[in-house]
């Protein structure tokens, strides 16, 4: 929807000033500090027109208004002016918090990347008072074989083994009643033709490569690549979260203990964050969540603000800060949009 010069002035001014104090704004103080001489009528009109889209409310016990989520929306994505940062200073701070080299050999490099990934929370965290969180990168899942187990009829277990040696278990349950000689055929044409790569690669294989096949050994072969899929990619996201404690002190969160309460249980269950974060790692730069526009964060006073990092030029994860809907987007994007860039560059140097 758009909206006319005065009023953008106006809902810029009133957005900046609620942030800054908390308190509901009114004509007076709009007058003031929106730089626009127009008589108090005036302002009282276009507030009025503005609380009829929606863009600001009125609170019983006040006069004056604050922004709803759309207000917020619309300031975010049209009228916000974004702080210079000095980023050398930011850098040179963030620097003695990300270790930009790893030790040699496997475990080394995952320990070194895990702290690396855990002091970009903690920064994030320090630096924009509120709670910062990093989605770590999504592993890529590749087997070295596997090995089908007939159980009875129609109940095959899957083994599937990484390089590493690692072994995961899933149980299929199938149409057919395969022979034990079927399956060793099927496992040893899957580790013959596939062994080593990654279960994606191998999904992508099959679709063109199966119809040599006959059906029933086909839909075998897709059923150990979904479930192996999902066995080896479980629990290998992860969400490190850092300071959720500085939130208890906001009053806009610690106010509603019920909405505090479920935010809390969102930090301990990870999905609905996991899930947001997932999304935002999708898109290009620095993306903002505001209330419960995203559908998956539980208080309509909480913002989320993120951006994706890389190693190496792929997009691997995302990072953020999670605050309350009235926080300084002008300092917390660059906070966040700087931050994505140095773990980036912590992570591919490692």
């Amino acid at each position: 929807m758009q909206l006319d010069n005065r009023a953008q002035t106006l809902l810029k001014a009133l957005v900046e000033r609620y942030i800054a104090d908390g308190q509901p704004v009114g004509s007076r103080a709009l007058s003031k500090v929106s730089g626009l001489e127009l008589s108090p009528a005036t302002i009282r009109n276009i507030m009025a027109d503005l609380e009829e889209m929606g863009f600001v409310a009125s609170p019983h016990t006040s006069a004056g208004r604050v922004p709803t989520p759309r207000g917020y929306r619309m300031f975010v994505d049209t009228l916000l002016t974004v702080n210079a940062i000095d980023e050398s200073v930011l850098e040179s701070r963030m620097q003695s918090h990300l270790p930009a080299h790893a030790s040699s050999g496997n475990n080394s490099q995952t320990n070194s990347q895990q702290k690396i990934i855990t002091n970009a929370a903690q920064v994030l965290s320090s630096l924009s008072q509120f709670a910062g969180v990093v989605l770590t990168p999504r592993r890529e899942a590749i087997f070295q074989q596997i090995e089908f187990l007939r159980l009875s009829e129609k109940r095959i277990l899957l083994v599937i083994v990484s390089p590493n040696g690692d072994v995961q278990n899933r149980l299929l349950l199938t149409d057919v009643d395969y022979t034990p000689s079927q399956l060793i055929q099927a496992a040893n044409y899957i580790n013959q033709h596939y062994g080593g790569q990654s279960i994606d690669a191998v999904r992508i294989r099959l679709q063109s490569e199966m119809r040599q096949l006959r059906d029933d050994m086909t839909r075998l072969m897709q059923a150990a690549v979904e479930a192996g899929s999902d066995a080896m990619t479980n629990n290998t996201d992860e969400v490190v979260i850092s300071g959720e404690r500085n939130l208890l002190s906001v009053t806009d969160l610690s106010s509603n203990m019920a909405s505090l309460r479920k935010l809390f249980d969102m930090f301990e269950q990870k999905t609905s964050l996991m899930q947001l974060l997932d999304i935002s790692g999708k898109a290009s730069g620095v993306q903002i969540f505001i209330g419960g526009e995203s559908q998956l964060m539980p208080m309509e006073e909480m913002s989320v603000v993120t951006a994706p990092y890389e190693v190496n030029g792929k997009i691997v994860g995302t990072l953020g800060v999670i605050g309350p809907t009235r926080m300084a987007y002008e300092r917390v994007i660059p906070i966040v949009d700087i931050t994505a860039k140095l773990l980036s560059n912590a992570l591919s140097q490692s």
